[in-house]
């Protein structure tokens, strides 16, 4: 089977184009190769190839940077998806396209369901919820998988910063009242192969490791595993900021966006395994390998 990715040089496209490669086709693009903004090379690069499954990983991530650059975060989060919808309808083929928490206001205060309304504010959590919208549009077996705070080895993340700063400074900090939850790379490389073939009702899947925490709690499990792997860090505890302290942010960040994966459980038949010992797993892996 053949299996295209777009955005193949990112975080999540990375993992999925190594994980995949010892038993599909794999045809990967990164920027270099295909600048997806140019909606007519989209068109010209992909309507020759003969494919079974199309990976949506691209979008405009930076949350602030898309208040000052709205169209851009609209072409690239917005009509990108509607494009590689109408493509992969057009060859009878399965577009799996990657969103976000943030499409949530996160007023609820408990795990967001599939069927919860959205609610974004901000203009990244816009135009993902747009990308959406526009995927579902097109008729067609495609599936629109939310994920939260997503890590993994092939790019820097949160975490990456934390254990960063941990090596250097004796104490680091991080948000305590902002809540979500980590979300493995290899963890969705691994569930999402049960879905090529799989439709999923309402076209919308959450997926996220089990469990919730803060940004503070995460760093703080962050760096008692490598303390207990003899990582040798300088700081040993996370000090606690506001979201509100946070001066440099000019998006605004829902406070509470955990995905609930009730629906996820049901079809594959167990939870994610938690996001600690999926953190766990990659301070082992990664830092003190």
């Amino acid at each position: 089977m053949k299996i295209v990715i777009i955005g193949s040089n990112g975080r999540l496209g990375t993992e999925l184009a190594r994980a995949y490669h010892k038993n599909y086709e794999v045809i990967g693009y990164n920027r270099a190769a295909l600048d997806v903004e140019n909606l007519a090379q989209l068109r010209e690069t992909l309507h020759p190839i003969d494919f079974r499954i199309l990976i949506n990983c691209a979008a405009f991530t930076n949350v602030d940077l898309c208040e000052s650059q709205r169209k851009r975060a609209f072409i690239i989060n917005s009509e990108v998806p509607r494009e590689l919808a109408e493509i992969c309808r057009a060859k009878n083929a399965k577009l799996i396209h990657f969103s976000t928490d943030y499409v949530f206001d996160g007023e609820k205060r408990e795990p967001y369901l599939e069927s919860d309304p959205a609610n974004p504010i901000s203009v990244y959590g816009e135009s993902k919820r747009a990308g959406e919208e526009n995927v579902l549009a097109v008729l067609g077996r495609h599936l629109v998988v939310r994920v939260s705070w997503v890590f993994g080895p092939d790019r820097p993340s949160f975490i990456d910063a934390v254990i960063k700063r941990a090596l250097t400074e004796e104490q680091v900090d991080a948000i305590a009242d902002k809540f979500a939850t980590p979300t493995y790379t290899k963890d969705i490389a691994e569930m999402l192969p049960r879905f090529f073939d799989t439709d999923v009702a309402g076209g919308i899947l959450h997926f996220a490791n089990a469990g919730e925490c803060s940004w503070q709690e995460y760093a703080q499990h962050a760096l008692d595993c490598c303390h207990k792997l003899g990582l040798p860090l300088k700081a040993r505890t996370v000090a606690p900021l506001k979201l509100s302290d946070m001066k440099n942010f000019i998006a605004r960040r829902p406070v509470y966006s955990v995905l609930s994966t009730s629906k996820f459980n049901a079809l594959a038949g167990a939870p994610p395994r938690s996001w600690q010992d999926a953190v766990a797993e990659y301070v082992r892996s990664y830092f003190c390998a």
